[in-house]
């Protein structure tokens, strides 16, 4: 396959640091996954271990001509305590950024990735607007110990997914859903909180998580910048649904877009680029979503169908909105099947190219995710990764669609 890309079009993979590190202990997840009775089906514990073996996987990207990491640093490693920073912490992350660039792969930073500091959630987190300004500090601490080691920013990742929720599911009630799960409340107990005073990321009101996160982006926007040596560019990641509907679906699938979506843009217009992460499409009636049969052979292990045209889709729906570059900062597929990755990836760089070939301002493409990791309330039965990893040994193995992903970065690097 053949993907001609401008010059400058950057291809990643990506990762997420509670995903990959392991025993990130001072997490709102961690004390969410290892709490009675929880809803995640295991916790995450050492997970890939990476924070030990991040030269490993740097040097397996590098071999596989993948020419960007796309990581996130861990803000409850950073910031241990409110305004109390691990100088330890800090250090580490300049190795891990400063061993990517020694093995000439640009970086791309993702400040904020789900999770956060337990005492930020325990004092409201993502749910309360003034707690925005408790990211601007960190990011301002962050952008100057390691600003000058990011090639491209991303402050906060998928600021707007609770809101895609609160369209996705039927029952997601609009209040959110940690009052209804007792084991949230067993952890805002442990942590000396309550359950309406405690705001962990998914759980909580989806608009005032949604806000709240857009807020922190456009404050932190400008502090960051302001720290910056070399004016990298610095933007935010949205997740975005290719929304579609049937006859007499039309409202719906408006108003899924204009509360997920287009107030999310709005704001944004005129940053540096926006990260557009994109997986599968929802499709909505005059009712609202359809569901879609989870007993289909398109039905992934996510929940979600296998549609890599989305990509193609939201890309064109984006750039009617905005003014900034795009960047795909995320899109891959969580399967078993190494052969259906590839076709996945296929499908989605024929939709990618046809965008590229009629002007639309896309500057990469990250697939997700570099590694097998932890997904989540799914834990590790998904399988997004170029790269397997033993659940037993934490040895790593390329998959064919790893070998597949760097013929494509190779011939767009011969064809541009």
């Amino acid at each position: 396959m053949i993907v001609k890309t401008p010059k400058d079009f950057i291809w990643g993979t990506a990762t997420a640091a509670h995903q990959v590190e392991g025993n990130n202990t001072n997490s709102d997840y961690w004390l969410l996954e290892n709490t009675k009775d929880t809803i995640f089906v295991e916790p995450s514990g050492i997970a890939c271990d990476q924070f030990n073996r991040y030269q490993e996987d740097i040097d397996i990207m590098a071999e596989h001509s993948i020419q960007s990491y796309r990581m996130s640093i861990e803000w409850a490693r950073i910031e241990t305590a409110e305004g109390e920073y691990s100088q330890e912490a800090i250090d580490h992350y300049k190795k891990v950024l400063d061993y990517c660039h020694e093995q000439g792969l640009k970086t791309c930073v993702t400040y904020q990735h789900f999770t956060s500091p337990l005492w930020f959630t325990a004092r409201g987190g993502w749910e309360k607007l003034e707690n925005a300004d408790l990211f601007v500090r960190y990011a301002e601490k962050v952008t100057k110990e390691l600003g000058d080691y990011a090639d491209i920013i991303c402050t906060i990742n998928e600021a707007n997914l609770t809101s895609c929720f609160a369209h996705s599911f039927p029952n997601y009630p609009p209040e959110g859903i940690k009052t209804f799960l007792p084991f949230v409340d067993e952890a805002a107990k442990s942590c000396g909180s309550n359950v309406d005073n405690f705001g962990p990321f998914l759980f909580g009101h989806p608009y005032k998580i949604r806000d709240c996160m857009m807020e922190a982006h456009r404050r932190a926007f400008p502090a960051i910048k302001e720290n910056l040596n070399n004016n990298q560019p610095v933007g935010i990641t949205l997740s975005i649904m290719d929304y579609q509907c049937i006859e007499g679906g039309e409202e719906e699938r408006d108003k899924a877009h204009a509360e997920s979506v287009d107030i999310c843009l709005d704001q944004i217009k005129d940053d540096d680029f926006l990260g557009v992460q994109m997986y599968t499409r929802h499709t909505f009636g005059p009712d609202g979503i359809i569901m879609p049969d989870i007993n289909t052979a398109d039905m992934l292990v996510m929940g979600y169908e296998y549609y890599p045209e989305s990509v193609e889709n939201v890309l064109r729906y984006v750039a009617l909105k905005i003014n900034c570059p795009m960047i795909v900062t995320e899109n891959g597929i969580g399967t078993d099947d190494d052969q259906q990755r590839i076709n996945y990836i296929t499908t989605a760089l024929e939709g990618l190219q046809r965008c590229l070939d009629d002007g639309l301002d896309i500057r990469g493409y990250y697939y997700w995710s570099f590694l097998d990791n932890f997904e989540w309330l799914f834990g590790y039965k998904p399988r997004f990764g170029l790269v397997d990893v033993n659940r037993n040994t934490l040895e790593r193995k390329g998959k064919e669609s790893l070998n597949f992903y760097k013929s494509i970065i190779e011939n767009a690097q011969s064809n541009p």
